[in-house]
């Protein structure tokens, strides 16, 4: 399985070693092209970064790998050595060249293909085209990956983080690298998942990361792997068989045990994921970002890239957002154009850390239907229009059998596919359907909300008892972005109301269509609730949000 990526997480903020005393840069380069800006383009007017003084670094212990000429073993702060591959934009002579840090997926060393076909998976961001934009190109194997040593801490601040920051030092001393300042290279920061995770942990305690493209990264633990506390077993299986040959802390073990049999995790081994998000560390970042996201990844949805977009843009840090059809998933529709992640991710980081003002970014917002049309919008969220609702009631079985999943194969199962395909959500059979006929064309985007009124009953036991939803398209079959939504339910006989926000969607719903809303008592996707008795839903409500203000492209 080539795709790696898991429990990209961070540690709190008060266990970072700050490696600036703020976050951003005013020193002048000793270089010919002059620094970035502090003063930048944002959304409702300029963005000034406040000024970076780095802490005076210490000497850097970095021994060549025999044998080879990109790899360097680095000691860390701690002395574990971290394994480094240097790509030095070739020929670059007395010039010096702003630097890239691309970080790896979860289970991988970094990457070390040069060659022109040596991309990543998400639109070429490879060595290869990088060095074709100018950058030197910096990749390393994580702590516990790899050929470096150390214990697994899952991107946190104070360890993974740390690391980084010591590889920062380490460019800094290295000829043909554009600098800001002493010890302060010109840099930003690429990579997916874990070398997604990894870019917010740096850039949050180390001001001289100038830009940021985190793709299909994480918010919070809490509810991406847990959302309502419910284990997310079918992609934490999936993980954790990728991580297990390697030195893992023992709270991952532990909670992947938990979540096999009781589907109930141990406050220490909760507390130790939830220390492990960035929360609000994002919201220390001052580095310009680009969030690009998969409305298809069912591990790290759509919800946790706005999270962090908001923190950002709360803060007047200039970010942007781009919703692809890929990610830790498998895209059953029209992905549409494949090249415009890493030509955004390009673009951004030509802007922010070349320092290019001719370069066009693109809007503030943009993402794929599941035609695979893409649409763009000035702002985030666009401006809202009236939601699209429908009611409906039924009695559920709380039974094993017809849960949500796997989906049916339409023969689009390449590359991730074959793995995620049997924990990839499908329409179920056992299930209370709510018809929402469509009146009018109109475009779906966001979180649409759920609100039950319900009672049941189900006997004792450890698990949590939990419903799902999600949404069926009936023109294909398929599930609106293979989301599905734990929902917490209260059986105990008496009546009970909740509400709450599924998965987020992005859908362009034609006049005449239908759409079902599914609710279901289990799926591949999580862990097993509670099950036997029954629940009635007196009443299922769902208002999906509609906006305009969208142009197609």
């Amino acid at each position: 399985m080539s795709f790696k990526s898991l429990v990209v997480l961070v540690a709190a903020a008060g266990l970072a070693a700050a490696g600036c005393s703020s976050s951003s840069k005013t020193a002048t380069p000793p270089s010919s092209s002059g620094p970035p800006t502090t003063t930048v383009a944002a959304p409702g007017g300029s963005y000034t970064r406040p000024a970076c003084t780095p802490k005076p670094s210490g000497p850097v212990t970095a021994t060549k790998v025999a044998g080879s000429t990109s790899d360097y073993d680095i000691a860390s702060f701690d002395g574990t050595l971290i394994r480094a591959h240097w790509f030095p934009v070739a020929g670059s002579g007395p010039k010096r060249a702003p630097t890239l840090l691309e970080g790896p997926g979860w289970g991988s060393p970094g990457a070390t293909n040069a060659s022109p076909a040596g991309s990543d998976l998400f639109g070429g961001l490879g060595i290869y085209n990088l060095h074709q934009h100018g950058y030197n190109v910096l990749t390393w194997d994580p702590r516990g990956f790899g050929a470096s040593g150390g214990t697994i801490e899952s991107d946190s601040a104070q360890y993974e983080g740390r690391d980084v920051q010591q590889l920062i030092d380490w460019i800094a001393k290295q000829p043909g690298v554009q600098l800001d300042g002493p010890g302060d290279p010109r840099m930003g920061m690429v990579g997916a998942s874990y070398g997604g995770g990894i870019q917010l942990v740096t850039a949050a305690i180390d001001c001289r990361v100038d830009a940021l493209v985190p793709q299909i990264a994480w918010h919070s633990l809490g509810t991406s792997l847990y959302k309502a506390d419910t284990v997310k077993s079918g992609w934490g299986n999936l993980l954790y068989a990728l991580g297990a040959k390697h030195k893992l802390d023992a709270h991952i073990t532990s909670a992947e045990i938990a979540g096999n049999t009781t589907g109930v995790l141990s406050a220490a081994d909760r507390q130790w994921f939830l220390d492990r998000g960035p929360a609000d560390l994002v919201g220390k970042i001052t580095a310009p970002t680009l969030f690009e996201q998969g409305t298809v990844d069912t591990l790290f949805t759509l919800d946790e890239a706005v999270s962090n977009f908001n923190i950002l843009k709360a803060n007047g840090v200039p970010t942007a957002m781009l919703w692809m059809c890929s990610g830790h998933g498998v895209c059953l529709t029209d992905p549409g154009d494949t090249k415009r992640p890493g030509d955004a991710a390009i673009a951004w980081v030509d802007r922010y850390v070349k320092d290019d003002r001719t370069v066009h970014i693109g809007p503030a917002f943009e993402y794929v239907d599941q035609s695979g049309a893409s649409f763009s919008a000035d702002q985030f969220p666009p401006p809202a229009s009236t939601p699209i609702t429908a009611t409906g009631a039924g009695t559920l079985t709380l039974k094993a059998g017809g849960g949500a999943g796997p989906a049916h194969s339409n023969g689009k199962l390449g590359g991730l596919g074959a793995a995620v395909f049997p924990i990839t959500p499908g329409r179920a059979d056992n299930a209370v359907n709510v018809p929402i006929p469509i009146d009018a064309t109109a475009n779906l985007v966001g979180a649409p909300r759920v609100t039950l009124d319900y009672k049941g009953t189900s006997p004792a036991g450890p698990a949590p008892t939990r419903v799902f939803a999600q949404l069926v398209d009936e023109a294909s079959g398929l599930v609106l972005g293979n989301q599905i939504t734990p929902i917490d339910v209260t059986l105990d006989g008496a009546s009970h109301t909740t509400m709450v926000p599924i998965e987020m969607v992005a859908y362009t719903a034609k006049s005449g269509a239908l759409l079902t809303l599914q609710l279901v008592a289990t799926t591949t996707a999580y862990a097993r609730p509670r099950l036997g008795g029954t629940i009635n839903f007196a009443s299922v409500k769902i208002e999906i949000p509609t906006v305009t203000g969208v142009t197609k492209k």
